[in-house]
């Protein structure tokens, strides 16, 4: 096969478009940033937060404990330090950091230090987690805003980070999965168990009733 200096130049352009998609493929994952929250159940926290758009994805987890690899039993019955947590990784050119934070803690009781909603003990305590001396800042700033909002004490703590262990794989996108599970209301798809979950636990309810129409994940 022969390349004339006539194939030559399109050739190269094709070159050049394909190493340009490239770069910028590798530019979009380069600028990803995280953002790691406790607010209570992470399927809840999880399932409000992969559909903000800007948001990449959502995983539930565990964080802020002593115990390495922490099972979710071992965390909820008490006594690793962890909280249940989920990190988002986002596209800050689409969403802010300063934007989700504000969506968290009006997407949560920021007043309840003893967990959340039904959810109560240490592992369902709220709390931001953040690197570095900007971070920390733009924490701390969304949680002086919401009080001012509320009127009220904020005992959500913003915390240095510490290892993110993902929760199981049964815990990852259990808003919307299709497994059968047995429930008090009975055998349900993962979906439907959820949302009974949440309806009972009153979530909803109470951050309707502290934030009203600044709720982000509330349907007024």
């Amino acid at each position: 096969m022969f390349v004339t200096l006539k194939n030559l130049k399109p050739m190269f352009l094709s070159v050049l478009i394909a190493v340009g998609i490239l770069m910028q493929c590798v530019t979009r994952a380069d600028a990803a940033e995280t953002l790691t929250v406790a607010g209570g159940c992470f399927w809840c926290v999880e399932a409000d937060f992969e559909n903000v758009p800007g948001v990449i994805k959502a995983v539930s987890g565990f964080t802020g404990g002593t115990t390495a690899n922490p099972t979710y039993k071992q965390v909820t019955q008490g006594g690793t330090g962890h909280y249940e947590a989920v990190r988002i990784t986002f596209n800050p050119a689409k969403v802010s950091r300063a934007t989700l934070l504000n969506m968290f803690f009006r997407s949560v009781d920021p007043t309840d230090a003893g967990g959340q909603f039904c959810d109560r003990g240490k592992s369902y305590r709220t709390a931001v987690f953040y690197s570095g001396a900007s971070e920390k800042a733009i924490a701390n700033t969304a949680k002086a805003e919401a009080r001012a909002a509320l009127g009220r004490k904020i005992v959500t703590p913003v915390l240095a980070a510490q290892r993110f262990f993902p929760a199981e794989a049964y815990h990852q996108n259990y808003y919307k999965g299709r497994k059968l599970v047995v429930t008090r209301f009975g055998p349900k798809r993962q979906a439907e168990a959820y949302k009974r979950y949440r309806d009972a636990c009153g979530r909803d309810a109470r951050v309707a009733q502290l934030w009203g129409s600044a709720a982000p994940f509330v349907n007024h």
